[in-house]
């Protein structure tokens, strides 16, 4: 399909004086019958994008001209996702569902951008979404409901574009330059497209396979809530257990080696801490820089896996760890967990010592059949917890 002029403009986003300019600038030159792409509406785009970064239009023609770069790439079916804009505005698409506005604005929010007024019109590629959540609001969604998925999704995909456009330029864009080669022509090739597809997949991939265990996860509270309304089954006494791994002097190798050591250390941390944790029925719930929060759905195994990764930490060579254990109700929201357990637990972490695995008398009293031990270090006060809190030192059991 191809656009005239007037339809360039509007679904690049940009005035017809614009798009002028761009043409004379020869960035965009139409075919023989004044006709413009998909791709020219890309171009426009990102012209636009560069001139706002600060690069000079007359610069950038003299380097397209001379071969130094070319916009060429944009016309690949993988840069699709450089959406255009509809013709519906936030206001009409409001409207027409029936969902609120701020709703609608939203989703540009979440995806990066700033948020539009109601006269703005909508991206093709937000069209989906809008989709998505007008069936929510017609289902009954709560708002607050809504917004919070939104949000989850849009900070976890930010940063997983974010590392993937950094995974692009140090093996393709900077071997590339290195090369003598030119990067834009090698986003443009059968290659590129072929690994995004691959990418997409790949990321579909995992999320199904979270799912199935975070669906198996309600599937098993409802159970329990079941069997608990018939008097058969209390969950609680087995709470679950939030776990705290913190690194002893991250800060300090932070400063004396550099970023790019710390984001190794990171790296090597996640690696020998994510698939413990799991193979204990855990899991990680966020990295904070000098180490990780997890969740077990029992303080048992949580024991025993918070033993194994201070063991995996220092057989890997990283500094030592110092873990603290608490056991209790959670609170979770936005793809997060909160509340006195979680503050309790990262306070113990605090407290322990280089290679050391604290808990408190709740895990104590539900880790009962672990495969460990625990020696009492007596009443201790903690930062921000109000009383002293019975401390017990974790062992493997012999």
């Amino acid at each position: 399909m191809t656009l005239s002029r007037v339809e360039t403009a509007e679904r690049a986003g940009i005035s017809l004086e614009e798009l002028d300019r761009l043409l004379a600038h020869r960035f965009l030159v139409p075919d023989a019958d004044g006709r413009f792409s998909d791709g020219d509406v890309r171009r426009a785009g990102l012209v636009r994008s560069l001139e706002a970064a600060g690069i000079p239009l007359d610069g950038l023609r003299l380097a397209i001209e001379r071969g130094s770069i070319s916009l060429d790439f944009l016309d690949a079916p993988v840069y699709e996702r450089f959406s255009a804009l509809s013709d519906v505005t936030f206001e009409d698409l409001s409207e027409r569902t029936g969902v609120p506005i701020s709703l609608l604005t939203l989703i540009r929010e979440v995806s990066g951008s700033p948020v539009p007024d109601p006269e703005d019109r909508v991206r093709e590629g937000e069209l989906p979404t809008a989709a998505f959540v007008e069936a929510q609001v017609k289902a009954g969604f709560r708002p607050i409901a809504i917004e919070r998925l939104l949000r989850v999704q849009g900070d976890s995909l930010r940063r997983m574009a974010q590392t993937e456009a950094d995974w692009w330029q140090t093996e393709v864009i900077g071997p590339a330059l290195a090369a003598g080669e030119n990067p834009e022509a090698i986003s443009a090739t059968d290659f590129s497209t072929t690994l995004s597809a691959l990418a997409e997949r790949s990321v579909a991939g995992i999320h199904h396979a979270q799912q199935a265990q975070a669906w198996t996860s309600n599937i098993i509270g409802g159970f329990e809530r079941q069997m608990a309304r018939a008097g058969l089954y209390s969950r609680m006494e087995r709470p679950p257990a939030v776990c705290f791994l913190d690194i002893t002097g991250y800060t300090r190798l932070t400063q004396e080696q550099g970023d790019a050591a710390a984001a190794e250390l990171a790296t090597n941390l996640a690696r020998v801490v994510e698939r413990t944790s799991v193979r204990h029925g855990g899991r990680p719930i966020k990295w904070l820089g000098d180490g990780v929060m997890f969740l077990f759905p029992d303080a048992g195994p949580g024991v025993v896996a918070a033993l194994d990764m201070a063991d995996g930490v220092a057989a890997a060579g990283l500094p030592p760890s110092h873990v603290g254990l608490h056991a209790g109700p959670v609170i979770f929201q936005s793809g997060d967990y909160y509340g006195q357990t979680v503050n309790v637990a990262s306070r113990i972490a605090e407290y322990a010592r280089p290679g050391e695995v604290l808990v408190s008398q709740a895990v104590v009293d539900a880790a009962t059949g672990a495969a460990a031990t625990f020696t009492g270090i007596g009443a201790v006060e903690l930062k921000g917890v109000a009383e002293a809190m019975e401390l017990h030192r974790a062992h493997r059991a012999t």
